[in-house]
């Protein structure tokens, strides 16, 4: 999606940033543990394939995916930023009936940043920034059943359980948007920045001062 290709979001431990062409190599390696396709349903793809996929979501307007980062390291400018990659998260809007419903999706592939809170603060960033940029208004979490670490994350951000599917082995999970909800998400990331990320990348040291 176009309207976050130079947008860097700072939270506490984390930095939200697009996905880049230099990311492709590190998210590929990812994607060929079996368990990561397993907990995305997804199948693997070539190199090539990847890359194709990196540029194909950059210009879809239904798509707006950030790579999460870790911010302690990336603060270093002597580490590159692929090396700092976490995870990444994304907003689906693939519903041409309803514009205004957006399909939530979060994976920490590293495993030594799971379970750390990560997954819940950037679902928050998320989330603001998806009712703020892109109108949404009604969020939904489809995550398969044997993820109960995912399904319990959710819950406790107040998304509820909308249905389960036994044939895919799912759970779809939704939260709509009220003001109760929107008021709550701006104080728990009140203090998430929205930044220009080339002009921020210049001046990466900088950003532990301030």
């Amino acid at each position: 999606m176009k309207i976050n290709e130079n947008t860097l979001l700072e939270g506490h431990r984390v930095l939200l940033v697009p996905y880049n062409e230099e990311h492709v190599p590190r998210y590929h390696e990812w994607m060929k543990s079996p368990e990561l396709q397993q907990l995305t349903a997804s199948e693997p793809l070539s190199l090539q394939q990847e890359y194709d996929m990196q540029k194909s979501w950059r210009e879809d307007n239904d798509k707006c995916t950030f790579i999460i980062l870790d911010k302690q390291r990336w603060v270093d400018p002597g580490v590159d930023e692929e090396q700092c990659m976490v995870g990444d998260v994304n907003i689906f809007l693939t519903d041409p009936s309803d514009p205004f419903l957006a399909e939530l999706e979060v994976m920490i592939a590293e495993p030594s940043y799971r379970g750390r809170g990560i997954g819940k603060e950037v679902t928050r960033m998320m989330m603001s920034y998806g009712i703020t940029k892109l109108g949404v208004k009604k969020f939904q979490a489809k995550i398969g059943l044997d993820n109960q670490v995912s399904i319990s994350m959710f819950k406790k951000l107040q998304f509820q359980e909308a249905s389960v599917c036994s044939v895919f082995k799912e759970a779809t999970l939704e939260l709509m948007v009220d003001d109760s909800v929107r008021t709550k998400l701006q104080e728990d990331v009140a203090y998430m920045k929205e930044r220009d990320y080339k002009q921020t990348c210049s001046s990466r040291h900088e950003l532990v001062q301030q």
